[in-house]
């Protein structure tokens, strides 16, 4: 994290094709600011991280994996925010883990947020609780997983009458596309993942 960040380049490896842009005469200083906690801990000495399901209820992106997370409030910063949200939702005893820093922020214009994602270290694993309504289920995949060439794959999706390729992560039975799939490929890239091998 003390070098310089992979930044868009990275992300676009899991961008959807084509991208979702802000609409034409989008005024920027409309954006709502959003944080996630990409939060990484050892079991059984390799690396995993936290993503959750929502509840497929939300209104918002109901059944995606995503990182804990959710708006930033006045007066927080984006550390704050992103450790208060993995509270909240995933019961994550913030005073256990250690801020490590923050990858590139995100646009996602469906939703009107930019996502400012933020990577912290525990040192164990922490014990941790779905949000009732919330959070369908916790998903704590190792970075080994995510990193073996057969996790890539891509899905085809419809958006506006439109077919949208979407880059994923396989894990499990959990499918991590879109704006969490982009901050992982930046994250992992910083590991040395030189992104998925051309077709």
């Amino acid at each position: 994290m003390q070098h310089a960040l992979p930044g868009a380049a990275a992300q676009a490896h899991l961008a959807p094709v084509p991208r979702r842009q802000w609409p034409t005469g989008f005024n920027p200083a409309r954006v709502r600011h959003a944080a996630g906690l990409l939060l990484a801990f050892p079991i059984q000495n390799r690396t995993h991280i936290v993503l959750t399901q929502r509840a497929h209820t939300l209104e918002r992106h109901g059944g995606q994996i995503s990182l804990p997370g959710g708006v930033v409030e006045p007066g927080e910063t984006f550390e704050h925010a992103a450790l208060r949200e993995a509270h909240e939702e995933i019961a994550l005893p913030i005073e256990t883990v250690r801020v490590a820093g923050a990858l590139t922020p995100l646009d996602i214009p469906i939703s009107g947020f930019r996502l400012h994602p933020i990577v912290a270290v525990a040192q164990s694993r922490p014990p941790l609780q779905p949000a009732d309504g919330e959070v369908a289920r916790i998903i704590e995949p190792s970075l080994d997983e995510l990193l073996h060439p057969a996790a890539l794959a891509s899905t085809i999706r419809s958006r506006d009458g439109q077919d949208v390729r979407a880059p994923a992560f396989r894990v499990g039975d959990a499918e991590i596309w879109g704006a969490t799939a982009m901050v992982l490929a930046e994250f992992l890239a910083l590991l040395g993942w030189p992104g998925p091998k051309p077709v």
